[in-house]
């Protein structure tokens, strides 16, 4: 018995080592493909130049379902709700945006899941970009870069850990001990990924999972509410007349939906992470519908939840902690302030997440040859370790810290949610068209998965919303950032990729024309392993 046993699992895993051999083959001749075509090859590097150094592919479906999951399941189902009511005013509205976002966010994730199946490589929409908008040349990189690195940051997700781990503590929170807290955060997020990179990813699946098991808890006590048995007086106050109140005013849908969508952000997570992916075709299309439907089936239940245990007025009132408002109503203030430590671990387990994704992002845009200051081999390595990327860590801690210290929390929480919204949709907008585009120009081109057009029609049509009414009049006059104005977070974004731009002609036209240079690529390979494009100055005669 225990022979017929042992070939069964014998035979098992030479079925799963021939799956993957067939898999490791298939993404390799989708990328011969991409490099033997000038029009398809997204930048200076090939395939295997690209995905040299590192810790190599050790992220199976698994991890990437977490990942996914741990980007997602963050602070903004926990904090934002209010928020978002307090913008389109019915809980009814409230709760079609949350169903808009999923169904935008599984039409985005499809569109990413084609461009990631073609350009299975790190870096996500900078290799998408490049892919497409080829003329002039890097001028995508350049925007792509400075949208990254000066939004990639993790500031609102540390802020609320600082605030609920104060909470917890039962300390009183000030403009800076909640500061000082979220430093000790990023800056503990940062050495462990670059310093333990196997114990970063471990911590990061575990607290992925810790974040599932704590919305379960929220949605199964939501059914508790419902069925009268709680000390709730009337759980179905808010599902009676739910629509009434609602605004009429595009502004307030438009910045309620950016909330929304920052909530679900995290769909596209294993795209940035490619090269550390066994498999990446494979596993994209699998960890990607099931991460993305694990958090909006919850994300669902979890806001009749919310509804269920407070009124529309005790939820608008309740600033980032609407959980907390949830817990302490059902269970009273000793369950709010364990509630306070499941928030601070889930805000934890997002900056874990973001960090990690970011910091290869940061390290692909320096191997594409960026100028960075010091010189981009430093931020293209895996220093010190050899197996993650530090410096492109580092990258994300500089924007990060600066966000922690510099504005004020209580008018920089909701800013910072907008502001890092509206610059991602114009990218989202371009990256859209550049799906169509390459239908057009490369039909036959290998596609392991083909998302239905009508899709990106719709997701297209969406973008195009969000870019234009944020500057329609909201209806109170203000917006919600006073004494902000409501349209100043689309004019900081718009000047970011305007920066981008910028960027790229100093650094393409200006400096070479009035020094009398020409730019040179050549390709070096670092001690690590690391293939970087590295530009030479070569005076012109």
């Amino acid at each position: 018995m225990s022979t017929t046993w042992w070939s069964r699992l014998s035979k098992k895993q030479e079925q799963d080592r021939a799956s993957e051999s067939q898999s490791t083959e298939k993404d390799q001749r989708i990328q011969k493909e991409s490099d033997d075509d000038p029009d398809l090859d997204p930048g200076e590097l090939t395939f295997e130049e690209y995905t040299a150094g590192g810790l190599g592919r050790h992220l199976g479906v698994t991890s990437c379902t977490l990942l996914i999951v741990g980007r997602i399941i963050g602070t903004g189902i926990f904090s934002t709700p209010s928020s978002i009511l307090s913008s389109v005013r019915s809980v009814g509205a409230c709760f079609l945006l949350w169903v808009l976002g999923f169904l935008l966010s599984f039409c985005g994730l499809f569109i990413w899941l084609e461009f990631g199946t073609m350009f299975p490589r790190s870096g996500g929409e900078k290799v998408y970009l490049e892919a497409v908008y080829k003329k002039p040349k890097y001028l995508a990189t350049a925007v792509f870069a400075v949208n990254s690195i000066l939004l990639g940051f993790t500031a609102s997700s540390c802020i609320v850990f600082a605030s609920h781990i104060l909470v917890a503590a039962d300390q009183s929170v000030d403009r800076w001990n909640e500061r000082i807290i979220a430093l000790g955060v990023i800056f503990f997020v940062v050495l462990l990924h670059g310093l333990a990179p196997k114990t970063g990813v471990l911590i990061m699946n575990l607290l992925s999972i810790f974040k599932i098991a704590i919305l379960i808890f929220v949605v199964i006590t939501g059914w508790v509410v419902l069925s009268g048995k709680t000390s709730v007086a009337d759980p179905n106050y808010n599902f009676r007349n739910a629509f009434a109140g609602s605004s009429t005013s595009s502004n307030d849908y438009a910045t309620a939906t950016f909330k929304v969508l920052i909530a679900y952000g995290g769909w596209a997570s294993v795209n940035y992470v490619m090269n550390n992916v066994r498999n990446p075709v494979r596993t994209l299309k699998i960890a990607g519908p099931l991460g993305l439907g694990i958090c909006a089936f919850l994300y669902l239940l979890a806001n009749v939840a919310y509804f269920a245990a407070a009124t529309k007025t005790e939820i608008d009132e309740s600033g980032v902690a609407v959980a907390s408002l949830f817990f302490g109503n059902v269970f009273g203030p000793a369950a709010e302030r364990a509630l306070a430590i499941f928030i601070a671990l889930s805000a934890l387990g997002n900056v874990v997440t973001v960090t990690f994704g970011a910091a290869r992002v940061n390290q692909e845009l320096a191997k594409e040859g960026i100028p960075l200051p010091f010189g981009n081999k430093f931020w293209a390595s895996n220093w010190p370790t050899g197996k993650s990327p530090l410096p492109g860590l580092i990258i994300h801690l500089i924007p990060s810290a600066i966000t922690i210290i510099a504005p004020p929390p209580n008018i920089a929480f909701p800013f910072i949610l907008d502001i890092e919204g509206y610059p991602q949709q114009i990218i989202n907008f371009f990256i859209v068209i550049g799906l169509f585009y390459l239908r057009w120009k490369k039909p036959d081109a290998v596609r392991p998965f083909k998302v239905w057009w009508p899709l990106a029609v719709f997701f297209l049509a969406a973008s195009a919303f969000l870019l234009i009414a944020p500057f329609m009049r909201p209806a109170n006059g203000v917006g919600d950032t006073p004494p902000l104005p409501y349209y100043l977070y689309c004019l900081v974004g718009i000047s970011i990729i305007l920066a981008g731009g910028l960027y790229w002609a100093v650094w393409r036209i200006v400096l070479p024309k009035v020094f009398g240079y020409s730019l040179v690529p050549r390709k070096e390979t670092l001690d690590d392993g690391t293939v970087v494009t590295v530009f030479s100055n070569k005076k012109i005669e």
